[in-house]
């Protein structure tokens, strides 16, 4: 059976009216080419483009809203396997240049006749075409390492040697961003002493840590689920830390490390918020993890501190597993992440601004991320989210453990 080939989508923009039919009528005599839409403007183009989603757009550069070049290089953001196949009456070397740099395939005066109207639309059909397939082959392949990404559950501490950079609420969120039907996360409570998660979430339970540390050598998925805490809102699962601070003594880091270990064969993602002292048990933890988020802040204790974790997590090998985060970041402090980056020699890979709406999402114990996904602040915590996820399909695809640990 000899395949159908893929029509030609075409979307012609032009303000004036008469023109557009023109060219309409030229492309219908060919059946590789279908004419999905038109536009007046450019505002208009970049809507239609998104509506129809064209393979070539035949562009005017002349219109009163808005030129055909800019109006070119916002739908090739968005749709960047379209090809654009400029008109104007200006057949001006300058345009020429400013076109194809804004990601036009073509240019043509006008007005074009049929002949090199239809080559064109062709050759940047052929070309979109042959884009998407590739697009499409690129998805699949992200698709295939989040696929095995989540074939393991992956450990990822969240820790800063100073308090009060924001560690529990960075810890929470990224427990909310990263779960779904399908990769499910829980958020770890290693605080033994101060563990908080609990109010973050406005959650209670009457277990804890304490209940799987006495029977790490025996536990089993029933056992598990008796102790963890659903989260009504967003459905994550949370292991709470001791009720009371003199049972902190009852979980020993051999016995967390135990309860960690077992918990990868039920989650995709185990988030674990630790204190700022580098307790047996956070070493435990950071020994365990795929990822460690680093945070500081532009105070300088903050950034001190990171300095001498940093020194440590080199010696015993852990740096390559770190993602610095500068949290509550201030524009006015002259401290820029570039500068803390540099002298640190660990760049800092996400920072997230001053916002008050976190402190008071706190206070009334709903994670940032449930009700505030589309501000410019829940953009940047969806950010560390995908940054999170893609570093470890990388480190899964690559088909590598955590780099050893230097004795």
């Amino acid at each position: 059976m000899v395949a159908v080939q893929e029509k030609i989508r075409v979307l012609i923009v032009d303000d004036i009216t008469e023109t557009r039919e023109n060219i309409r009528r030229m492309l219908q005599f060919d059946n590789q080419i279908e004419v999905a839409g038109t536009a007046r403007t450019g505002a208009e183009a970049i809507d239609q483009s998104q509506l129809v989603k064209p393979d070539v757009i035949i562009m005017d550069i002349n219109m009163p809203d808005m030129d055909g070049i800019k109006a070119t290089e916002q739908i090739k953001r968005k749709l960047p396997y379209a090809q654009v196949v400029i008109l104007s009456v200006q057949n001006d070397p300058n345009y020429m240049r400013r076109a194809m740099l804004a990601g036009a395939r073509d240019f043509l005066t006008k007005p074009p006749n049929i002949d090199e109207l239809t080559s064109a639309v062709r050759r940047a059909g052929e070309m979109a075409h042959e884009e998407k397939r590739k697009l499409a082959l690129e998805n699949e392949v992200n698709v295939s390492i989040r696929q095995k990404a989540a074939a393991k559950g992956k450990v990822i501490v969240v820790y800063s040697p100073k308090g009060g950079t924001g560690k529990t609420t960075l810890a929470t969120n990224l427990a909310i961003g990263l779960h779904s039907e399908e990769n499910k996360s829980i958020l770890v409570d290693a605080n033994m002493i101060f563990g908080d998660t609990t109010v973050f979430l406005n959650e209670q339970g009457k277990n804890s840590i304490v209940d799987l540390a006495q029977i790490a050598d025996e536990l089993d998925n029933e056992i598990v689920e008796d102790v963890l805490i659903t989260h009504r809102t967003s459905g994550i699962r949370l292991l709470p830390p001791p009720p009371h601070p003199e049972l902190s003594g009852d979980v020993s880091a051999d016995q967390f490390g135990k309860v960690v270990d077992f918990l990868k064969q039920l989650f995709t993602y185990i988030i674990i918020d630790t204190p700022s002292y580098l307790s047996e048990i956070v070493s435990t933890c950071l020994v365990k993890a795929d990822l460690i988020v680093l945070v500081t802040t532009q105070d300088i204790p903050a950034i001190r501190n990171s300095s001498q974790f940093l020194a440590i997590a080199d010696s015993e090998g852990l740096k390559d597993r770190i993602l610095f985060v500068m949290n509550r970041h201030d524009r006015r402090i002259g401290i820029t992440p570039e500068k803390v980056g540099d002298s640190l020699k660990q760049p800092i890979v996400l920072t997230i601004p001053e916002e008050k709406l976190i402190s008071t999402s706190v206070n009334v114990g709903v994670p940032f991320l449930m009700d505030n996904k589309g501000s410019p602040v829940g953009k940047i915590l969806l950010n560390l989210v995908d940054i999170v996820r893609d570093r470890l399909a990388k480190i899964e695809l690559a088909g590598a453990e955590p780099p050893p640990i230097k004795k």
